[in-house]
């Protein structure tokens, strides 16, 4: 399965008078329908619709569809008619035409100084009816299932390059894990070094010396000591365990945005408590370089569905 981000657009249009079969049939209206898509990451699905008035009561229909397919983001749906030239001048219907008439010569019955139709408004009249005859909701959702099927694209493309990157910031951590591992070690023998040399400066032995067995006792447990306190062994597993998790969400994709962004902020935790424990100028800066490539990914992460 692929990773989607919530960040994608689509659109489309739609004219029903361009199917040679409605328009012989004279169904075809003479408007032009259009939708579009547009979608920004967001904590959960927040749908917005700004529909034309002719197409407001397809609204439902349409929130349906989307949650059907769509997990999270915020997403503005966007869909309205246009009229056509071609309106103006469609040829509207002998019943229509009668329809009209009787009911001027009802006005003018009661109202005898009424002004009486006249061609713009009989064209008006019948090409209003016309389109208002159309089922605009098969032609809606069929437009909102191509549109949707070009924003998952769409959303499927930029999610690929979203786990590139991290794929590629993973590496980068994992490296710096393992210039990390070694420090601890080395640091600790210098300390128990460090121990030992300032015993035997403080009691005068030359060097090649032997220290007393007490000296040397406390030496090593001062050394055993600054261990303890710089050991950052648990720290780097459990990296290497946030990290081995996030590698397998991306291989399986799907909806692994909050999942993503959950472990995202334990690895975060960690490099900061190794920062806390760095002993060695070198961890330090191992530490804030890991703080760097983990806030890279949040801020992508907070962009996959």
């Amino acid at each position: 399965m692929s990773v989607y981000s919530m960040t994608g657009y689509a659109s489309a249009q739609h004219n029903p008078a361009a199917n040679p079969s409605a328009a012989d049939a004279g169904a075809a209206p003479s408007g032009r329908l259009g939708l579009e898509i547009r979608s920004v990451n967001s904590r959960y699905l927040d749908l917005t619709f700004k529909l034309s008035d002719e197409l407001r009561s397809f609204e439902p229909a349409l929130r349906d569809l989307l949650v059907s397919r769509l997990k999270r983001g915020k997403v503005e749906v966007r869909a309205f008619l246009e009229s056509q030239a071609a309106s103006l001048v469609a040829d509207p219907s002998t019943r229509l035409l009668q329809r009209l008439n009787t009911i001027q010569d009802s006005v003018r019955a009661w109202l005898p100084l009424a002004t009486p139709l006249s061609v713009a408004d009989v064209i008006r009249l019948t090409a209003g009816t016309t389109q208002s005859e159309h089922d605009w909701q098969t032609d809606l959702l069929a437009l909102a299932e191509q549109v949707l099927a070009a924003l998952l694209a769409a959303r499927e493309r930029e999610g690929a390059r979203l786990a590139l990157m991290l794929q590629d910031r993973m590496a980068q951590l994992r490296s710096l894990a393992a210039q990390a591992e070694p420090l601890v070690p080395q640091l600790v023998a210098q300390q128990r070094q460090r121990f030992l040399d300032r015993w035997r400066d403080a009691m005068g032995l030359v060097e090649g010396g032997a220290l007393p067995e007490a000296a040397q006792d406390r030496a090593l447990a001062e050394a055993t000591a600054f261990a303890i306190r710089i050991d950052v062994a648990e720290e780097l597993t459990r990296l290497s365990s946030h990290l081995d998790e996030v590698a397998r969400l991306v291989a399986k994709g799907g909806d692994i945005g909050k999942r993503l962004d959950f472990l995202i902020q334990e690895m975060h935790r960690e490099a900061n408590t190794l920062g806390s424990k760095s002993a060695a100028l070198e961890l330090t800066h191992i530490s804030v370089d890991m703080k760097v490539l983990i806030e890279q990914m949040r801020e992508q992460v907070q962009n996959i569905e």
